[in-house]
C-alpha cells in the first residue's frame, strides 16, 4: 500500500471511488468533480494497491469572509469492501503530518467518535453554515471562538 498525491492521471480512479464509497449519495461525487473543473486549489492524497485508488482524502479551503482561515477535510472515502481495515486512518494520520496540512486550523462534519482518535473536538465556534447547531462540526487546531460562520468553497453548495 503506497500513498501519494492525487495526479491528474489518477482522478478519473479516485473519482469512481468516490462514488462507490458513498453511494447511493451523488452529492460527495458532484463536490469532487466540481472542486477540480473549477481548479480549487486542493491537498489531495490517494492510497494505491496494485495501481488500484484504494482510498482518497481532500481538502479545500475555509473562510472567515474572503480570508482563508484554515481548511476543511472535504471527503476521506474508502474502497467499500476495504473499509473497516484501517487504511482510511492511516491516510488521515498521513495527510495531518503532511507541511501544507500540519499547522491548519482543520474543520470536518463527521463522526465524533472516529475523529476523537485523531485530536478533533466539537466546535462551538465559527458556526457551520451546514448544520443545524454545529451538530458533528468538530475542529483541530482551532482558535476562532467569536460567533462568525465558516465559509467554504462555492462547490459545497450546489
Amino acid at each position: 500500500m503506497k500513498i501519494r498525491p492525487l495526479t491528474p492521471d489518477l482522478l478519473a480512479k479516485a473519482g469512481s471511488l468516490v462514488h462507490h464509497a458513498f453511494a447511493p449519495s451523488r452529492y460527495e461525487l458532484r463536490l469532487f468533480d466540481r472542486l477540480h473543473e473549477k481548479n480549487r486549489p486542493l491537498h489531495e492524497w490517494v492510497c494505491l494497491h496494485r495501481q488500484a485508488v484504494i482510498a482518497c482524502i481532500c481538502f479545500s479551503r475555509a473562510f472567515h469572509g474572503k480570508k482563508v482561515c484554515g481548511l476543511h477535510l472535504a471527503l476521506l472515502a474508502v474502497q467499500p469492501r476495504q473499509q473497516g481495515q484501517g487504511i482510511g486512518s492511516e491516510l488521515l494520520r498521513f495527510a495531518l503530518r503532511q507541511a501544507a496540512i500540519a499547522t491548519q486550523p482543520i474543520y470536518v462534519l463527521g463522526d465524533p467518535a472516529y475523529f476523537h482518535k485523531f485530536g478533533f473536538v466539537p466546535c462551538a465556534a465559527p458556526i457551520c453554515p451546514l448544520v443545524r447547531g454545529n451538530k458533528h462540526f468538530l475542529g483541530l487546531r482551532n482558535s476562532i471562538i467569536e460567533p462568525i460562520t465558516i465559509g467554504y468553497e462555492p462547490e459545497f453548495y450546489r
